[in-house]
């Protein structure tokens, strides 16, 4: 039997915890989530159908009368009776609550996502005529400060490669783990540092996905898209001196095509990356909190730097919206718009006494 593809295997996990959610949802979801199936991800129904389950459970344990229902008994009528404040009364109450003795927390990004999962909900049943109201399109979705992008600076990334390659600073203890792991690690820290790509994609990379002959990946973006991403000498220098090590490993059965894999030779998970960057990451700046986005913005800063080309960058970092690069990078384009204000001179400067003397 043909081993099936990393894509294809996390989605069959989201499918399979996806119906484990549902069972606490309202019945009438199951009609929802099988209608918005094509046009989403599996990773997106799936933190839709935890979302609706926290906006369900608040309803329980807050509306007297539902409270005394259980919540995949509730009615589709139980949307037309929901308004608009009670909606932003349960986005106020998402900024802190507490569930089976755990504290909660969202920031604004994790209220707008909520409220964009209740929105597709409401869309959906409002589009069919199932309901007569949509209170979510009242509801003001809350205002997203952007942060400032942490990267890693040229000098950085120098020193970053060379401990992974090295592993001079790290303990002893670690030191002999590294021996094993630093021609993967390099490879894997070139490729993320040198193409921009997701962790999630590079953890899901397969042998036959690599193109020497075009120096490119194939890669599954997170909407599905198969692309492919090309990479300078440097990348592929790793990557060849990383596959004469990985030709000889036998990997675990189900795993025997995966490109990266663990020292249990299984593909290596998405945790064990952001372990391994946060490790090698310290040992270079202990002010930023680098993770494998902090990569990808690492590079998507450094391409956007060299060319100047917001439409390519959004494009090789697999951006939607060439609005959501350009907020990204909105500071590098302000200070290439002042490097163009200190460039061009439209008259010489007369020396003043003290210049001309000298």
């Amino acid at each position: 039997m043909k081993e099936k593809a990393y894509h294809e295997k996390v989605n069959i996990t989201n499918a399979v915890r996806l119906r484990e959610q549902l069972k606490f949802l309202p019945r009438f979801c199951r009609e929802y989530f099988v209608g918005i199936e094509p046009s989403t991800s599996s990773r997106t129904r799936l933190a839709y159908a935890y979302d609706l389950g926290i906006f369900f459970e608040y309803i329980h344990d807050n509306n007297p009368v539902y409270h005394k229902t259980t919540i995949s008994e509730y009615p589709l009528s139980l949307l037309d009776e929901v308004t608009a404040l009670d909606i932003e009364e349960y986005l106020s109450y998402l900024k802190y609550y507490e569930k089976n003795g755990v504290e909660h927390t969202n920031d604004e990004r994790g209220i707008a996502r909520k409220l964009a999962s209740l929105r597709s909900l409401y869309n959906y049943f409002y589009k069919k005529e199932l309901i007569e109201k949509n209170p979510t399109v009242l509801v003001t979705t809350p205002k997203i400060h952007e942060k400032n992008i942490t990267r890693l600076d040229v000098d950085e990334v120098a020193l970053l490669l060379d401990q992974v390659e090295s592993g001079e600073k790290l303990t002893e203890r670690q030191k002999k783990y590294h021996e094993q792991t630093k021609t993967r690690d390099l490879a894997m820290m070139t490729l993320l540092l040198g193409t921009g790509i997701r962790v999630s994609e590079c953890v899901g990379l397969d042998i036959d996905d690599l193109d020497f002959k075009n120096n490119g990946i194939k890669i599954h973006r997170k909407g599905g898209a198969e692309v492919v991403v090309y990479f300078g000498d440097e990348v592929a220098d790793a990557l060849l001196d990383y596959l004469e090590e990985r030709e000889k490993i036998e990997a675990l059965e189900g795993h025997g095509n995966a490109l990266f894999l663990s020292m249990q030779k299984k593909r290596i998970q998405v945790r064990s990356v952001e372990n391994l960057v946060k490790k090698y990451s310290k040992l270079v700046t202990t002010v930023k909190n680098i993770t494998p986005h902090k990569l990808r913005s690492t590079y998507g800063t450094t391409l956007y730097q060299e060319t100047g080309d917001i439409y390519l960058v959004a494009d090789v970092l697999g951006h939607k919206d060439v609005n959501t690069t350009r907020r990204h990078y909105a500071a590098q384009a302000d200070e290439r718009r002042r490097m163009a204000g200190r460039v061009v001179q439209l008259r010489d400067k007369p020396m003043d006494d003290k210049h001309a003397a000298d």
